[in-house]
């Protein structure tokens, strides 16, 4: 866009956020690569949004992530805080110090086999302590390097996998990770538990200073911020966390937008009773607090529920995975043969897309407003390729662009009160390790599905159609998790009050919540 792009800073908070993010950034990263099919649209990605321009103390240019991310003592493995790319040997063999000195080290984690391949995919630290970095966007930075073969990649297996950073493929700046040292990852001792407990970090003047230098430093340097995006923990102490820091960033950076991404691992464990009480109170103030101090909250979660009832998780037809209102479908369920007017059509008025933010069954529910995009189909199917003089099977067939079709089906085939804004975009999503091995064997290496046999090629990219909807589920949801909350007998829970929440804290909570569920309800559910 004219005078450059509009950055966004990113808040990654907690150890499910990290992996969200690990493969998101993954993602990211697969997308910056020049487009290698000359068919694939130049510049329709702007990756200087999320990532920042650098240079190491040797000056060589880098790329990374425009991040800041804070998770718990023993959450890294093998991951360095200060990252890898700005490491100088020769400063760290510099000591002012004449005397003796008492050297104290921690154990090292070994880079489980899945990263052992990183540095030859992302660069090479030579002998001298410099990082070769493979090339960038727009000629940034050296040549890439090349090789005669590319080797298999490593599968990361259940027991290779202990922490985010063991699927993070992406190099990260100095300033990113802060670790929070009073809580541990790991045991059942010292850890962040409670809503209270979170927000009491960002309390304390270290934490609070460490996090106000980082955010100043990536803002200074933004040209045109646009706004953040926290991806944030619901279900434990990050919770308070992330609604400290969305009152922080309200405050400092009035008037830039922040959208907050709620994530909870999917089904859970009734047999654990105090760990789903504490997931329960942990999502209602963290649902309450972030949405009063960001400009859009969505809840994202594999699982079918919010409140202490389990529902079975979210299914999606070609893909395996182990479970770790947003809806997405992946892929976009198009066949070789159709065009996209054929593949809407098939879907009729049933909801396109999975949903994704643990609201239920969308059925019977009413959208109030939605944004839609659809990326990753080939420009020739966009449109009906029906011989001319054929009947036209319907309305979407006679339209001239993809966008028509898109933005046709949405108001015509779906709810036509609804008020929709829809993206068509010709740029697939990048299917890199370990996503090939997710997908099933009826799609094509371009993720679409196979009319024939299984080829047994590996997945290299896929359409997806994902859709963010405000809808009257939210109602239901909200609803029911302050219908949970209020049959709490607080008694029993007194830890939770214990790290700094009061009666009366809840009792605003409740009533938030119940207000909330009131802004969604349609028309029906006014007149009951």
């Amino acid at each position: 866009m004219a005078g450059g792009p509009r950055e966004v800073l990113t808040l990654q908070l907690g150890h499910f956020a990290g992996f969200v993010g690990a493969h998101w950034w993954n993602q990211q990263d697969a997308a910056l690569c020049r487009p290698t099919d000359a068919k694939e649209p130049p510049g329709e990605l702007c990756p200087d949004v999320l990532y920042r321009t650098g240079r190491t103390l040797h000056g060589q240019e880098t790329y990374t992530p425009r991040l800041i991310l804070m998770d718990l003592k023993g959450s890294l493995s093998s991951l360095k805080q200060e990252g890898g790319l700005y490491k100088d040997k020769q400063l760290d063999a510099a000591i002012a110090w004449q005397g003796k000195l008492t050297t104290h080290k921690e154990e090292i984690y070994p880079k489980n086999p899945y990263l052992q391949d990183l540095l030859s995919a992302e660069g090479v630290l030579n002998s001298d302590g410099i990082w070769r970095v493979k090339s960038i966007p727009n000629g940034k930075g050296p040549p890439p390097f090349t090789t005669a073969t590319t080797p298999k990649p490593v599968i990361p297996t259940e027991g290779s996998i202990r922490v985010w950073s063991d699927f993070l493929r992406v190099h990260l700046h100095p300033r990113s990770i802060c670790m929070i040292q009073k809580y541990n990852h790991d045991g059942e001792a010292g850890r962040l538990e409670a809503f209270g407990q979170g927000e009491s970090i960002l309390k304390e003047p270290k934490y609070l200073e460490e996090l106000e230098d980082r955010l100043h430093f990536y803002v200074e340097e933004c040209d045109y911020l646009q706004g953040f995006q926290i991806l944030c923990d619901l279900h434990n102490g990050f919770s308070g966390v992330g609604a400290k820091a969305a009152e922080l960033l309200q405050d400092e950076y009035s008037g830039r937008g922040i959208i907050t991404w709620g994530l909870l691992p999917g089904p859970y464990c009734l047999g654990e009773p105090q760990k789903n009480i504490y997931r329960l109170l942990n999502t209602a103030f963290g649902l309450v607090h972030l949405s009063a101090h960001s400009s859009l909250v969505c809840p994202l979660s594999l699982g079918g529920s919010l409140g202490l009832q389990p529902e079975p998780p979210v299914n999606f037809p070609h893909l395996q995975y182990d479970v770790v209102t947003a809806g997405a479908t992946i892929p976009f369920p198009l066949v070789p043969s159709q065009s996209l007017p054929d593949t809407l059509m098939q879907l009729g008025e049933a909801t396109p897309w999975t949903p994704l933010s643990a609201c239920g069954d969308p059925s019977g529910t009413c959208c109030f407003a939605q944004s839609v995009v659809l990326r990753g189909l080939d420009r020739a199917c966009h449109t009906s390729q029906l011989t001319p003089g054929t009947p036209l099977p319907s309305p979407l067939h006679a339209c001239t662009t993809g966008e028509e079709v898109l933005a046709q089906y949405l108001q015509q085939q779906q709810q036509p009160r609804v008020r929709s804004s829809s993206h068509l975009l010709l740029t697939p999503c990048k299917v890199v390790p370990p996503y090939p091995y997710l997908f099933s064997s009826s799609l094509s290496q371009q993720g679409l599905v196979l009319d024939g046999p299984p080829t047994g090629a590996a997945v290299e990219s896929i359409p997806v159609l994902g859709a963010l909807c405000s809808s009257s589920s939210l109602n239901r949801t909200l609803g029911d998790l302050a219908k949970d909350l209020a049959r709490l007998d607080l008694r029993r829970w007194a830890s939770f009050m214990d790290a700094g929440v009061e009666q009366d804290d809840l009792e605003e909570t409740l009533q938030e919540l119940r207000s909330l569920a009131q802004c969604y309800q349609s028309g029906d559910s006014l007149m009951d």
